[in-house]
């Protein structure tokens, strides 16, 4: 009967606390989903918002927003133009793809060695001058 007892005691005073770590879990999900809404609200609509989706079970989608609602958003693939409905609840990351990032800094790399052997090849003109 203690035993018993106990174990009701234990179970009480256990519950306040699997009650506030459910509701955080609700939180955090909301919160991913209000963070996702954001980041696709931020891209914008049409063929200039280019992402790379990423969802919740590891797949990715590429190619730019069609239509943003507010449970879901349209993304369509840039070359087969075919629309993926994507639920903001299912996203677990959006990376915006606007502009050749990898080139550009490529091309300013090159241009500040340009710019580099120019001040060299000046220095050494006036050194020997």
């Amino acid at each position: 009967m203690k035993k018993l007892v106990y174990l009701l005691s234990l179970l009480l005073l256990l519950t306040p606390v699997t009650q506030a770590l459910g509701a955080q879990k609700t939180d955090n999900t909301s919160a991913k989903i209000d963070h996702a809404r954001k980041s696709v609200a931020k891209l914008g609509v049409g063929s200039k918002a280019r992402a790379t989706i990423t969802r919740n079970d590891g797949s990715k989608v590429k190619g730019y927003v069609y239509s943003a609602g507010d449970e879901d958003f349209v993304i369509r693939d840039r070359k087969s133009d075919a629309s993926t409905t994507i639920k903001y609840s299912d996203v677990k990351s959006v990376d915006d793809n606007r502009g050749h990032s990898i080139a550009r800094n490529v091309l300013i790399v090159v241009g500040i060695g340009a710019a580099i052997t120019l001040v060299a090849i000046y220095a050494a003109i006036v050194r020997n001058g």
